[in-house]
């Protein structure tokens, strides 16, 4: 008898390790779970996601945006309108056979179905329209959604979500918005990458590409972020130059500054899931020095997650740098540009601690840094009280998806 199978959307273990994590801590806690089991992740990136992959009972399938909105969705409806085609599409193509053999769909987009975000609406639907195609059930691993005020996004979100077996809200702004469309299939959660475990090599991995004395002194780490730096910019201002201004101000006080990316695609120069560039811009600008490392090459999401750790301070734009900071329990200052960060920060009673990009001028993020690094032991002790907590809502996740494997 064959362990259950598990198809996965939304995640990646290229590009952006946010995404990367979420996946893994996924194929942690359910392979400690469940009796062996498959997992096949529709990728965006498969030829990227298949050299890193390191897992034996992960497959990648291709899934690229436009092949899954028109081929894969195309031959899902197929596969639910013609049941005489069912053998020979599940033997044509990857992506319907997994899904037609799975016993759930995990969707783990971030934020999904979300107002000023409708460009992404039409593969938020794509995500999971071929699993209700399929009656494969899906389940949103925990994700921003919402508000709903956009016309085209409320009923967008109307008639879909409501087919969706399984909502985990990651916050109490979600959760509340997602209530308020009158959804009834939601569960309050945090985060799946705070799941993530480290398993003890991190440190000789990263050491021999890093010299991890750097880490012996007080050190800032620095994650920018290609969408705040969109979000900046389209308003006038010079998010490369306010941070430039910001790292060099640290270093004159005497601070160590780590420069991370967390979004990380070697072999191009394309931004989207890529902070590389955007690093190797300000690092550019930045005069060297041994106060002065920046990781200009992609780790693993453990390995990343170990760095960060090794911060005495963090300031994250990322979403997921702040979850791997704060699952750290490191101090961390956020930039941020929508509810998804905050209604996390309040998790551990910390979100006065974030601000939104049209707060971002260099005044104020110079004075919040200063009154979080001089509140550094009170951030600290709340960190260490509230994370047991948030790893537990964040690890009963996997209990869900197993108690809806065996319903199955």
């Amino acid at each position: 008898m064959t362990g259950p199978r598990i198809t996965i959307i939304g995640s990646a273990l290229s590009g952006n390790k946010g995404a990367s994590a979420m996946l893994e801590a996924a194929i942690q806690t359910l392979g400690e779970r469940l009796d062996d089991p498959k997992f096949t992740l529709l990728s965006m990136y498969p030829e990227e996601d298949a050299a890193q992959n390191v897992y034996s009972n992960l497959e990648i399938v291709p899934a690229a945006p436009r092949q899954l909105g028109v081929t894969i969705n195309a031959l899902a409806l197929a596969y639910r309108l013609l049941p005489f085609l069912r053998r020979t599409l599940r033997a044509n193509s990857r992506a319907v056979r997994a899904l037609a053999e799975s016993d759930v769909l995990l969707d783990q987009g971030g934020i999904t179905f979300t107002d000023g975000r409708e460009k992404f609406l039409l593969y938020n639907v794509a995500s999971i329209l071929p699993a209700l195609n399929t009656r494969t059930p899906v389940f949103k691993c925990a994700q921003a959604v919402g508000p709903f005020q956009n016309p085209v996004n409320r009923w967008a979100s109307k008639t879909f979500l409501p087919k969706v077996r399984t909502i985990v809200t990651r916050g109490r702004i979600t959760h509340e918005f997602a209530e308020g469309l009158g959804l009834t299939n939601v569960v309050a959660g945090a985060d799946y990458a705070f799941s993530l475990e480290l398993d003890g090599t991190e440190h000789d991995a990263v050491a021999e590409q890093v010299d991890m004395s750097f880490f012996d002194g007080d050190v800032v780490g620095v994650c920018p972020s290609v969408v705040l730096q969109k979000k900046v910019d389209a308003r006038g201002g010079d998010y490369i130059g306010q941070l430039v201004r910001f790292i060099e101000s640290l270093r004159a006080q005497g601070k160590r500054v780590l420069l991370v990316p967390h979004s990380v695609r070697t072999g191009t120069g394309k931004t989207h899931n890529n902070d590389l560039p955007l690093c190797r811009e300000i690092h550019s600008r930045l005069r060297l020095g041994d106060d002065l490392l920046f990781i200009d090459r992609e780790l693993s999401s453990q390995q990343l997650r170990y760095v960060i750790g090794r911060c005495s301070l963090f300031v994250a734009s990322r979403f997921h740098a702040m979850v791997s900071s704060l699952a750290m329990a490191v101090p961390t200052l956020v930039i941020g540009w929508s509810h998804k960060y905050r209604e996390v920060l309040e998790m551990f009673e910390l979100e006065e601690w974030a601000f939104g990009h049209d707060q971002l001028t260099p005044e104020h993020l110079s004075e919040r840094f200063a009154a979080l690094d001089a509140a550094r032991a009170e951030v600290k002790a709340k960190l260490d009280a509230h994370l047991p907590e948030v790893k537990a809502r964040s690890i009963m996740q996997a209990d869900l998806i197993v108690a809806m494997v065996a319903a199955d």
